[in-house]
């Protein structure tokens, strides 16, 4: 009997990011059951294989091949490539940002600090948990300074004199807020993605496939709506018009009425509330806009 084939992924164990990664594989119809202490989990009724561990162990898993693909952080797998010397860690490749996780590796300072740009931090001291990112800007920057190594509590190296600055994920900028901090330098734009092994087997890359094929369905789906309304039939193309990244619409005779149609439309933008005002206003009436779960092109 041939063994199953099956797709091994790493996520994140515990936190925001596990918690989204498993709410992303349940809305593609991959059922986990998974007991609070598991660290491994099979997909019942998908051939996928999750194994919940650290985060900044994933791009080993993944490069080993211990685990096919993983879900993390873009700043987390930058860093790591950017320091290593590791061939298999440098031949990780991303698949497709997920959408969610959304944070910037920013350089902030004191409140009370001058800040006069970038060439300010030469011979300063900069805290922080990602030296390569932080080490690549600067070079990149010509500056030199001291990089202080850290794995937790940054935002406090400025007040007890460790460092003039920091460099930290921001998300709301809050947590620098509270420490009396301000960003004055962005130097990387980071989401969640996926991410492969090089070397996968010709049924393991099948299977890959059709996850990424319900992994795009879901975010197309999450960024359109599907939107009902009547129109008056003197009004039709004016109304098609303003139906936001709409394609051609389906447009259907509604019994008893000569003077209306129904129009039934995927709008793949966001649909707010002065675009239903205007709908109104053009003589839509009964205007419905429901969310859309899964989608196939």
């Amino acid at each position: 009997m041939n063994k199953e084939v099956r797709l091994n992924l790493a996520i994140q164990k515990t936190g925001r990011l596990a918690d989204e990664s498993r709410s992303l594989l349940e809305r593609c119809g991959i059922d986990l059951l998974k007991s609070k202490d598991q660290l491994v989990c099979k997909a019942q009724n998908f051939p996928l294989d999750v194994f919940f561990v650290r985060v900044n162990d994933i791009p080993t898993f993944v490069a080993t091949n211990a685990c096919h693909i993983g879900i993390i952080s873009q700043n987390i797998l930058m860093d790591e490539q950017t320091v290593t010397t590791n061939p298999q860690l440098k031949s990780i490749q991303t698949l497709m940002e997920l959408g969610f996780g959304r944070c910037r590796l920013s350089i902030a300072v004191p409140n009370s600090s001058g800040y006069q740009g970038i060439k300010a931090f030469e011979g300063k001291r900069i805290a922080t948990s990602y030296q390569g990112l932080l080490r690549e800007y600067l070079k990149e920057n010509d500056v030199n300074c001291d990089i202080v190594p850290m794995q937790g509590a940054v935002e406090i190296a400025p007040r007890m004199g460790m460092a003039d600055a920091i460099c930290d994920l921001v998300s709301t900028g809050t947590t620098l807020a509270i420490n009396g901090l301000k960003e004055v330098e962005v130097i990387f734009e980071s989401q969640s993605v996926l991410i492969r092994n090089s070397e996968l087997t010709t049924a393991q890359e099948e299977l890959l496939e059709r996850l990424m094929l319900r992994l795009k369905s879901v975010q197309v789906a999450k960024k359109s709506k599907y939107i009902m309304l009547h129109c008056p039939i003197d009004k039709l193309e004016e109304i098609k018009s303003i139906l936001p990244g709409s394609e051609a619409p389906t447009i259907l005779a509604l019994q008893g009425r000569e003077d209306l149609v129904a129009v039934h439309a995927v709008c793949n933008e966001g649909v707010f509330w002065n675009t239903m005002e205007d709908l109104k206003a053009m003589g839509a009436s009964s205007i419905m806009v429901l969310p859309i779960e899964k989608m196939l092109d």
